[in-house]
């Protein structure tokens, strides 16, 4: 086990699962955290796609399959969910609930307590500060049914009874990280804004072992 160092007091790195690890801020979640040292997992729907996750343990599987949750949860401390599904103004939308639900049985028979959810600027009382291309085109025409997933989602998460956190991403984009992150939950004078994905992995890893927004649902932006 590699520990670090602080103050001359040895800290074991953290061990952690992450679901989602292929899309663009799963990759950089597994990215940022092997450089971190942590010990990760990575579960996976398919090998082939998560062959640039260098560093990370991959295990085969579905999400929504708790069997698969277990065997992937098996001597890890924390989860990160950064779990996706494409935007559609037709289909209903089930993954994100159902994955979430499945997760949160198989964290409390593995014992596993920590849990980083990353939803997004939206979802519960986060509607309606997402300005107003966002609120009124690409939310009704394209997100709706993926929000009342994620609104389920972020139900299930709150009543789970671990110590969870939700993090909430303002519009994502492909920039640099910058130094400064501003996290919120009075959201009464916020309307829109964006950050980059490589920031949302950074204070989402951040989470896995600081309790400053356990139980707390922030969102996060520049």
């Amino acid at each position: 086990m590699r520990d670090s160092v602080t103050d001359n007091i040895r800290t074991p790195q953290p061990k952690i699962l992450v679901l989602g690890a292929t899309g663009g801020t799963g990759r950089l979640i597994v990215s940022q955290a092997v450089a971190r040292g942590y010990d990760v997992t990575a579960l996976v729907r398919s090998a082939e796609k998560a062959s640039e996750l260098k560093g990370a343990t991959l295990i085969v599987g579905d999400a929504r399959d708790e069997m698969a949750l277990r065997q992937a949860l098996k001597g890890r401390d924390a989860v990160v969910s950064v779990l996706g599904t494409p935007a559609s103004p037709f289909r209903e939308v089930t993954l994100l609930s159902t994955a979430t639900r499945a997760l949160v049985r198989a964290m409390k028979i593995e014992q596993v307590s920590r849990l980083v959810c990353i939803t997004g600027m939206g979802a519960g009382d986060s509607a309606g500060h997402g300005g107003f291309l966002f609120d009124n085109l690409i939310f009704p025409l394209l997100l709706r049914k993926v929000y009342a997933d994620k609104n389920r989602q972020e139900a299930i998460v709150r009543d789970s009874g671990l110590d969870w956190v939700l993090v909430r991403p303002s519009v994502l984009t492909n920039k640099p990280g910058r130094d400064t992150i501003r996290a919120l939950t009075d959201l009464s004078s916020f309307q829109g804004g964006a950050i980059s994905r490589a920031d949302v992995a950074r204070f989402a890893l951040d989470q896995v072992r600081d309790d400053t927004w356990v139980h707390r649902s922030p969102l996060i932006t520049w």
